[in-house]
């Protein structure tokens, strides 16, 4: 099995090298100017990928989470959901390296069996990088109208958060 998985992508490589080659296709210039073409794309998302990093960098050091988490808490507690999991719930949308390293937090501190972890767990996996997504990839192709498109994407996170709570809580 190691063998085969440490030859797929060498395989792969030379398959499409041959496939050009019968096709006649020149594939060193076509690697070039798809080399080109990620580059001047990577360049292009620079901007908001620096602009993301920036706002999240901002939100984590205002102290304006720990506001969030002290209105939350009461409802929270109410719902015996941990607190725990707020910041996961709160970041996941917004930036998925700082929701795996809350994750990574939850994990290592609580253990993968308590009922926080399965929860972080479940819900790391039911939500997504929704501004993110909308920010790095609708403005790098020029998409100024997101209104309906954010809205889809954080509904579909607040289902996603929910139905983790209740399919945790229900299982677990």
């Amino acid at each position: 099995m190691i063998l085969i998985s440490s030859l797929l992508i060498p395989l792969l490589v030379l398959f499409v090298v041959f496939y050009g080659i019968v096709k006649k296709v020149n594939v060193y210039d076509v690697f070039i100017e798809g080399a080109k073409e990620g580059l001047e794309i990577g360049i292009s998302m620079f901007p908001y990928m620096l602009g993301m990093i920036l706002g999240i960098n901002v939100l984590l050091k205002s102290n304006f989470l720990n506001l969030i988490f002290g209105i939350l808490k009461p409802i929270f507690d109410l719902l015996n959901v941990p607190i725990d999991v707020l910041p996961l719930a709160l970041l996941r949308p917004v930036s998925g390296s700082a929701a795996l390293s809350i994750l990574n937090n939850i994990l290592s501190t609580l253990g993968p069996d308590s009922f926080a972890g399965r929860l972080a767990s479940t819900l790391m996996g039911s939500t997504d990088t929704t501004i993110y997504i909308l920010t790095l990839y609708f403005g790098t192709v020029g998409i100024k109208k997101i209104r309906y498109s954010l809205w889809a994407g954080l509904i579909a996170d607040l289902a996603g958060i929910i139905a983790s709570i209740i399919i945790v809580t229900l299982v677990f």
